[in-house]
């Protein structure tokens, strides 16, 4: 205020402010806070105590945003220093590091000696990994302020950090050498190398791992250990060139570049079953890189590597060439067919680029069909394992089936016609075989190319001369041939008036094991071409039991070879679809085990037979449904009728289950799925789901197939194979999952692994078993675990759990109810239910009410845990349905403890969440039943419930809602 004195006027210093403001700034505002804000705004000082308010009050934003302006203001370079390091202090908070190092500088740039600014850099490069300018600004703190024990303790830390990098990247070099020394060592001990070649195997799945030893030219010292021709070092070096490889293309480049795809399959060739698939590794390695199935960024490094479609196609051509070349060994020729299989067809049929698969076609279809008809038995063929042939007509069969349009399948015809055709000749008997076991393998992949070549004049006349032949392998191989010609029934038909005769003449007559058991497996083929119908037997009644008889005495006699006793399965494979041999069969155990046994053997390509005989034996191929009206129109228009057999009952097949899991089937079945994946194909991986299932069917026959390994080889069965396939090994987990304990079943990680096979079943496309036993399973599973209630949730489950909450069939909504129980403590499924806009708290309101005692105690505990965790949902309760106190009131009088139990929690939690809702309740009868259930005597089975009560009136007396009786 201005007043008088006797010393002269005396102003006010708003006044003089507003007059300095005023000629300053140019303004004719009379507004005395207007101007004070304006000149608040432009005064560097008012605007560096404004930001350490905000910084006092932890609003590092603002703060930040106030000292920016600040320096802009300031010409002053000492209080701009000052709001450098405070502006530093701020981005350190928010972690901000580059900006905090950044203003820190700024400030010592000014004064050298501002140890704030020096402790703040040095934390910013700390954050930063910048160990070493780290130290050395808290080294200058330390000299300026040596008492300061924050400074020393940091110093010391930073200074052990230090060592510790330096001591790590300092062994890293040295140990890769260092192993490279031991193993280029002759003298050195066996133990020795073990372990360095262990060491480096190790080191090389990390990236910077790999990273060291490529840059100690690594590449060239492995190379000198492939040199060495020892097989220990050659796989060492193999299996640390396919880390080194592994999801980095510049390495994988490279690494191709200096070895090259030749001597990378001469190594795959050797005659050494481990260093071949070793090396099939590695080269899938640098394929998956080169093409594109990595997907991580690797900046300047990744950008290197321009093009990679001419080392790719080099890659095919030399596996290619592999395939005919006569030094490569069986377990090479394996890998290299394996490979083929795995990278040339597309995994997805949508993809409209098959160029691979036509290049493979033009350069390679007659090199696969010259491994397919090779000839074991002569003198001249190429080296082959007991599975390279299935998995070369697996490969021509997954060719054919890549092709997109009939032009392409008609030139894929050609080049098998011609090739076969041209090797008949008169006055060469082996090139008439090599044609006709290509024709074979041909009927064991694409059959409609191999059966198209059997309709040409001279194919099967060529087949039956060679029947007669007076050498043991002409009639070995015409008749495999006459054996795959038969897979179809209109074939079997044309074969049965044709070459049954020939079959039963070559059977009788030769006293050679090999072919009477192979002529054998024709006629058991021809046998079964009826399938399961009973009223289509294509032999005489009992003719079939015989076949069989004989085929159980070849398999169980350990002096015939394994490829003949493999024969007699295959006959198994066809005959047990009559119930008669399958109730024989399942009664001869030795003959069982026996052909257990057999799929633990090298030769793998006995694992369709084995789980054909074991679909039939369980009952478990597909059946049609038989309509009564059908039948009876069928009848009355003389068609055909299918029959069951009599011993195809329910009850015969349960015996036949148990008869088989006492012999070991479980065990088998997991040996099996263990088998190579090229070996292993989708329809034999849905057989074997199949039979899981089939076994899996009584409660009481989990616990052994568990015990037994069938939990862990269901997962991958669920996850890969056919739609149908990975449904059955779905169905059978959840059947497992639901009555057994998981952690049993599926012990470590597994469990994880299961939740998605279990989810796919919660499918409108599935039936309501598999959906029931799939949420039951779920249930089972979400009591769990944290992490297994995240990992459904991961899944995208809760929106069909919600569905089948809306279900009429009163089991699957119980199920569904149950499961949403115990996942509603999941803050994800409460954030569902206080989310707005949807009817999921009404529906489990409504569902509390049902007459379903599971229904309602699931649905209750749901409520209980949702209003215990989130209070706005107890006054949500109230809005979405006009029952609500109805229905608590029904819970909380429920002649069940467990559901009484819930409702009285939930009227505890509404209380207790809002003193409103808490009047509304205690105005209400519910008073009265509370008050009956505080004053019972306490009873062990209401207990609890008895508690709550107590609880709820003692809250309700708390809030001043009643008073206590007199």
């Amino acid at each position: 205020m201005v007043q008088d004195s006797p010393w002269g006027q005396i102003l006010d210093p708003d006044t003089v402010l507003v007059s300095s403001v005023k000629q300053h700034w140019h303004t004719d505002s009379n507004n005395l806070e207007e101007i004070l804000f304006i000149y608040k705004m432009e005064d560097p000082i008012q605007l560096k105590d404004e930001g350490n308010k905000y910084f006092q009050a932890n609003d590092y934003t603002n703060a930040i945003q106030s000292y920016t302006k600040a320096l802009q203001l300031c010409k002053d370079k000492k209080v701009g220093a000052v709001l450098y390091r405070n502006r530093a202090a701020c981005h350190l908070k928010q972690e901000n590091y580059v900006q905090a190092a950044s203003d820190a500088s700024r400030a010592i740039d000014v004064d050298a000696a501002d140890v704030k600014a020096l402790y703040r850099r040095c934390q910013a490069l700390e954050k930063l990994g910048k160990l070493d300018q780290a130290f050395k600004d808290v080294q200058r703190c330390a000299t300026i302020e040596p008492r300061n024990k924050s400074f020393l303790e940091t110093l010391r830390r930073l200074g052990s950090d230090i060592q510790e990098k330096l001591k790590i990247q300092f062994s890293t070099d040295c140990r890769v050498q260092k192993m490279f020394e031991i193993l280029l060592d002759e003298n050195a001990d066996k133990e020795r190398k073990e372990k360095a070649v262990n060491n480096l195997i190790v080191l090389a799945r990390e990236d910077a791992g790999a990273d060291k030893i490529y840059q100690n030219n690594g590449v060239t010292l492995l190379y000198q250990l492939i040199e060495t021709k020892d097989p220990e070092m050659i796989l060492a070096a193999v299996r640390t060139f396919s880390g080194m490889c592994t999801g980095h293309k510049a390495r994988a480049t490279a690494i191709l570049h200096l070895l090259g795809p030749e001597k990378i399959c001469t190594i795959m060739g050797t005659d050494h079953e481990e260093i071949a698939l070793a090396t099939s590794n590695l080269l899938q390695n640098i394929y998956d890189s080169l093409s594109g199935e990595d997907k991580r960024d690797y900046g300047k490094e990744g950008a290197l590597v321009l093009d990679t479609t001419q080392p790719l196609k080099s890659i095919l051509l030399t596996l290619l060439e592999m395939l005919t070349s006569d030094r490569i060994s069986g377990y090479g020729r394996d890998q290299a067919l394996n490979l083929l299989s795995k990278n040339v067809p597309r995994k997805n049929l949508k993809d409209p680029d098959h160029s691979k698969t036509i290049f493979t076609i033009d350069h390679g279809l007659k090199k696969i069909l010259k491994v397919v008809g090779q000839v074991p038995d002569l003198p001249k063929h190429l080296p082959l394992s007991e599975n390279t042939q299935m998995i070369a007509c697996i490969l021509l069969n997954k060719l054919y089936d890549d092709l997109r349009c009939d032009p392409e399948r008609e030139n894929y015809f050609k080049i098998c016609e011609e090739y076969i055709l041209g090797k008949f000749d008169p006055k060469d008997m082996d090139k008439n075989l090599h044609a006709i076991q290509t024709v074979s393998g041909l009927l064991q992949g694409p059959f409609d190319v191999g059966n198209k070549i059997v309709g040409k004049q001279g194919v099967m006349e060529m087949m039956v001369a060679l029947c007669g032949s007076e050498r043991e392998v002409d009639q070995l191989v015409a008749v495999e041939a006459l054996i795959h010609a038969s897979t179809k029934m209109s074939r079997a038909s044309f074969i049965i008036t044709n070459g049954v005769s020939l079959l039963k003449d070559i059977y009788k007559k030769t006293k050679d094991e090999k072919i009477k058991i192979r002529a054998l497996v024709g006629l058991c083929k021809l046998g079964s071409a009826g399938g399961d119908d009973y009223s289509l037997r294509q032999f005489a009644e009992g003719s079939t039991e015989k076949l069989a008889k004989q085929c159980r005495k070849w398999l169980c006699n350990p002096n015939i070879d394994v490829r003949t006793r493999k024969w007699a399965v295959e006959g198994l494979a066809y005959l047990t679809m009559d119930a008669d041999v399958k109730d024989d069969f399942v009664e001869d155990e030795l003959a069982m085990r026996a052909m257990f046994e057999l799929c633990k053997s090298q030769d793998k390509t006995i694992l369709y037979a084995v789980a054909s005989t074991l679909v039939n034996c369980t009952n478990s191929y597909e059946k049609k449904e038989i309509i009564p009206e059908l039948v009876q129109l069928a009848k009355f228009s003389k068609q055909h009728v299918p029959e069951q057999h009599p011993k195809d009952k329910k009850d015969f097949v349960e015996k036949r289950v148990k008869r088989l899991l006492k012999a070991g089937v479980t065990s088998a079945l997991a040996c099996m799925v263990k088998a190579d994946s090229t070996i292993l194909t989708d329809q034999t991986k849905e057989l074997l789901a199949r039979v899981f299932l089939a076994l899996s069917e009584n409660p009481k026959d989990r616990g052994f197939i568990v015990a037994q390994g069938g939990g862990k080889a269901l997962i991958p069965l669920a996850l890969e194979g056919t739609e149908l396939g990975k449904g059955k090994a779905s169905h059978a987990l959840a059947k497992i999952a639901a009555s057994s304990n998981p952690e049993t079943a599926f012990p470590g990680e597994r469990i994880y692994e299961v939740v998605r096979p279990l989810v796919s079943l919660l499918n409108t496309e599935k039936d309501g078993l598999q959906n029931y036993e799939a949420l039951l399973s779920l249930t089972n599973l979400s009591g769990m675990s944290e992490k297994l209630r995240k990992k459904i949730i991961k899944e995208n489950a809760l929106a069909d759990i919600e569905n089948y909450m809306f279900e009429e069939h009163d089991q699957i909504r119980q199920a569904a109810t149950e499961c949403m129980c115990n996942l509603t403590v999941c803050k994800e499924v409460q954030e569902r239910f206080m989310a707005e806009g949807n009817d999921r708290l009404k529906l489990l309101v409504l569902l509390c009410g049902e007459d379903d005692f599971k229904v309602q105690r699931a649905a209750a505990g749901a409520l209980a845990m949702l209003t215990a965790a989130q209070k706005t949902l107890c006054t949500k309760v109230t809005e979405v349905t006009t029952q609500w106190l109805e229905i608590l009131q029904r819970l909380c009088l429920h002649e069940k403890p467990e559901v009484q139990h819930r409702g009285v929690v939930i009227v505890f939690n509404m209380i207790n969440a809002d003193n409103e809702l808490a009047r509304k309740l205690i105005e209400s009868e519910m008073l009265e039943i509370l008050t009956v259930l505080a004053k019972l005597e306490d009873d062990p089975h209401k207990q609890e419930a008895i508690d709550v009560a107590r609880s709820c009136l003692g809250k309700a007396m708390d809030c001043g809602l009643i008073k206590p009786a007199s």
